[in-house]
């Protein structure tokens, strides 16, 4: 277990337990198995699956998530940020093509966790994962708003641009009370929190419509008021296992969704992770909490669930109701069973409308359009990542959207990396900074005089591919032709194997025209890589020194030596 990196939070979290934290822990897992419930119904619907599958995901996903995973606090279940993608594969592979694709992401994530890729998750850059949360919002926002406004349409196109074509052109089919319901639902969402913190907007707009629209189809005579009845059918059976039928075609396919699952997973529950550790004082183990994500998501898809992630809302949700172990959140998977088990038959009096008004908030909320402005005020670069992430994500799909974000996050940092990267050529007189720590000097001065035929150049920062092929076309631009080339490299922490071969071509450019070239300042790491290369025995060990000093000692040695040979 030590070697994988995997250490459940409840094994140190149940250690002195108390009673009192247990009634605390109980209580929060009751308010959040409420708050989740008409999370998990309104997120399997937008899906295009039935709501007994957000269900059985809530409660399996967070049962497993809250007893094998790195958080005390973390709430697993069904999420926002997944309507789009499992609505893609859903639409094009079918619900068996859903199952693989979630499996495949499990193992994924397993493999993130037990290789510890954890903290380099966290490094992903803000501006893509702003772009895409705030993509995602503005989708499901779309797909909303055919039951908000009750328009009634069916086989709308995917596409971003024709289906708002088509959805504007069809407003005059508006259907009021189906409108109110919707707009009632989304005012009472907002409103709750002003009389009370305990009972979730959502859920008393469920109820208040859910009674309202009972009310007003069989008293009032109103009719297309759609709810979930009406369109599926409810099930409080437990499901069947299902078993995937793999081939390697199919896998083929859906790696690409099942990498996008299990990245954008991966993200959000680190970084829900990350927020609860900041109101908490905790520290989460992120590579134990990939490997509980991996594990929900590689159980769930065999009981026909959608994809498992941490859930910011749920999680603060457990925090601020006093929820400090898993065992809040084994309680909250208890209370959704609970749910499942005896109530379920009810959830088909729930209008669609009403789960539309809720989603509709839930895409404000997750749309962060200040965070969105705020970013675009900033760099140029972050501000272009954002964009680009955005209109993939709306435009195209998650998948591309990620993947192309990503590589335009990269190619940026390289060119700001290239650019805070400076090589600078030095002939006659050096010039020293105080703050040099490989440089002894011994009379004080700020300038060291260059003896006639030697160059110093110095890389400030990573020699890598990027500078390796910029400080070639320097060197090779230079037209004079010193005798010694020195090679300042103290603030160069790392080379890569484009700059060894540079390296190389120069060493043996400068030995056949004469030149000698010395390094200087040569950290550790960079020598181990010059010594496993064979770098450090083409140039020979004595011409590789410690500081500019002696780089500059052995530089007029070597030219007194070449002095007396030619007398």
């Amino acid at each position: 277990m030590n070697k994988l990196n995997f250490r459940p939070m409840i094994v140190d979290s149940l250690r002195g337990y108390t009673k009192q934290a247990l009634t605390r822990d109980l209580m929060a897992g009751l308010i959040v198995g409420i708050v989740a419930l008409p999370m998990a119904i309104a997120f399997a619907i937008a899906s295009g699956v039935s709501p007994e599958v957000g269900l059985v995901t809530a409660v399996l996903g967070g049962l497993i998530v809250s007893a094998l995973g790195g958080s005390s606090v973390q709430i697993g279940g069904p999420t926002g940020a997944f309507i789009i993608i499992v609505l893609g594969i859903i639409g094009e592979y079918g619900q068996s093509g859903l199952l693989i694709a979630t499996l495949m992401a499990g193992i994924l994530l397993l493999l993130m966790g037990a290789l510890r890729l954890g903290s380099l998750i966290k490094f992903i850059p803000y501006p893509i994962i702003l772009g895409f949360t705030a993509g995602i919002a503005v989708t499901i926002f779309t797909t909303q708003v055919n039951d908000l406004f009750g328009l009634g349409l069916t086989g709308l196109p995917k596409e971003f641009v024709p289906k708002w074509g088509v959805l504007l052109s069809s407003l005059g089919l508006t259907h009021l009370p189906t409108l109110l319901i919707g707009l009632g639902s989304i005012l009472i969402i907002q409103l709750t929190p002003r009389l009370t913190k305990i009972i979730p907007g959502s859920l008393v707009a469920i109820v208040v419509m859910t009674i309202a629209c009972y009310l007003l189809k069989e008293y009032a005579g109103v009719t297309g008021l759609d709810t979930i009845g009406d369109r599926y059918t409810i099930s409080a059976r437990i499901p069947d296992l299902v078993a995937p039928e793999l081939s390697w075609a199919t896998l083929e396919r859906l790696i690409g969704p099942a990498f996008t699952i299990a990245i954008l997973g991966a993200i959000e529950s680190l970084l829900s992770a990350s927020v609860a550790d900041g109101v908490i004082g905790e520290r989460h183990r992120s590579n134990t909490e990939l490997m509980a994500q991996g594990v929900a998501n590689i159980i769930v898809p065999f009981f026909g669930g959608i994809p498992v992630t941490g859930a910011i809302a749920r999680t603060m949700t457990n925090i601020n109701n006093g929820g400090r172990t898993p065992i809040a959140g084994i309680t909250h998977a208890v209370v959704l069973l609970l749910i499942f088990l005896f109530l379920m038959p009810l959830m088909a009096y729930i209008p669609m409308a009403c789960l539309s008004g809720v989603l509709v908030v839930i895409s404000y909320n997750m749309s962060g359009w200040r965070s969105v402005r705020a970013s675009l005020r900033g760099p140029r670069s972050d501000a272009a990542v954002l964009l680009v992430t955005f209109l993939l994500t709306v435009l195209f799909d998650l998948t591309i959207a990620i993947e192309l974000g990503l590589l335009l996050a990269m190619l940026l940092f390289m060119r700001r990396v290239i650019e805070s990267t400076r090589i600078v050529v030095s002939r006659d007189k050096l010039h020293l900074h105080s703050e040099e720590d490989d440089t002894q000097r011994q009379d004080g001065s700020e300038t060291l005089h260059l003896p006639q035929g030697v160059e110093v150049y110095e890389i400030e920062g990573p020699f890598f591919f990027g500078i390796a092929n910029r400080f070639e076309e320097i060197v090779l631009a230079t037209k004079a032709r010193p005798q010694v080339r020195i090679l300042r490299m103290r603030q160069v922490p790392f080379m890569d194997s484009t700059a060894v071969r540079n390296l190389r071509i120069l060493i043996e450019t400068s030995q056949s025209e004469g030149i000698r070239l010395v390094l200087s300042g040569v950290r550790p790491s960079v020598h181990t890589t010059l010594q496993a290369t064979g770098i450090a025995d083409l140039i020979g060990e004595p011409y590789i020194c410690p500081n500019i000093h002696e780089a500059l000692a052995t530089a007029t040695q070597y030219l007194a030596q070449q002095t007396n040979e030619n007398r």
